[in-house]
């Protein structure tokens, strides 16, 4: 019988979930979170090990001399040693794919809160500020539509083509610098137009030494004071101190950032409490149907890795 242990089980699930499904191949033991030195206690013996965020290492493969598999719950792989597990003949199997509207809808949500100050009307509204105007209706600042704004995706991979998907049914343009075939409609530019031309930026790209500080004080220089940031993909890809600095000068108009530099930010963050910065805790990929599409692609990647037919392996 396989022995299981999901090691730091607790934000995909957080009891509204189930993992009942994985009892079907063995015995499981769920940890809501796992310290780094506990890690090999507590995979002792395990043949299956499942990590979101926990480091497996070389030396904790190689304290683990009964593991076979290993389940990333999530798309990105970087805690997990792959040389050190592909020398091991451990299967490394992770989640591709399964946020891909979920992180494409909270794009449009910090987009949407920020073009239309939902929550100051809101607030204007419960303060009695509308029961007691002159007129039926009231501008606090005006907006604007969406539709004929140019937005600049950095990043085409499934998560940038749903972007440019919703964009394009808003009206706006929808121009990236990616070299991948693109969808009909998008326009391929250069990274230095993407950031001039761009009424909003959206960055949908994975971290790579090429991407790593893409927005950067130049960058940034480059855009207009009307534009709007968005970052749902990975905290490093904006150099939060220049991003902080334009915003605090007004040299752009607002960011939506869901991910930062170090998270959870315990050494703070230039961007908290900056002036129109929306800062969310990363929850972009976190709607239910998504974690439930982790959960079970999760298990059906143990399922066949013991069939000796491995899915999604990295």
């Amino acid at each position: 019988m396989e022995k299981i242990v999901i090691l730091d089980g607790y934000v995909a699930n957080s009891g509204d979930l189930s993992w009942n499904a994985l009892e079907n191949l063995g015995e499981v033991t769920v940890y809501d979170r796992t310290a780094p030195g506990e890690v090999v206690e507590r995979a002792n013996d395990a043949t299956a090990i499942y990590t979101n965020k926990v480091v497996i290492t070389d030396e904790i493969m190689e304290a683990l001399p009964a593991l076979k598999f290993i389940g990333v719950l999530a798309t990105g792989y970087n805690n997990v040693d792959i040389e050190a597990a592909h020398r091991r003949e451990i299967a490394v199997c992770n989640v591709p794919a399964y946020s891909t509207d979920s992180v494409a809808q909270l794009v449009f949500a910090h987009l949407l809160h920020i073009i239309n100050t939902i929550g100051d009307y809101a607030e204007s509204v419960n303060k009695g500020e509308w029961s007691g105007n002159k007129d039926f209706s009231y501008r606090l600042t005006p907006f604007n539509e969406l539709a004929g704004m140019t937005i600049g995706i950095i990043g085409m991979g499934n998560i940038g083509r749903r972007v440019a998907a919703i964009a394009q049914a808003f009206g706006m343009k929808v121009i990236t610098n990616s070299k991948r075939e693109l969808p009909e409609g998008v326009e391929r530019v250069s990274l230095d137009t993407l950031f001039s031309q761009s009424d909003v930026i959206s960055l949908n790209s994975a971290l790579t030494p090429t991407t790593k500080g893409i927005v950067n004080r130049e960058a940034i220089a480059k855009m207009k004071p009307s534009a709007i940031l968005i970052n749902t993909s990975r905290g490093p890809l904006v150099d939060e101190e220049a991003l902080a600095e334009a915003l605090r000068e007004e040299r752009i108009a607002a960011a939506g950032i869901d991910v930062l530099c170090e998270e959870p930010p315990r050494h703070g963050s230039p961007l908290i409490g900056c002036p129109r910065c929306y800062v969310t805790p990363h929850i972009a990929w976190q709607s239910t149907q998504a974690r439930k599409r982790l959960i079970d692609i999760s298990i059906e990647n143990l399922k066949s890795s013991i069939g000796n037919n491995p899915q999604n392996l990295v």
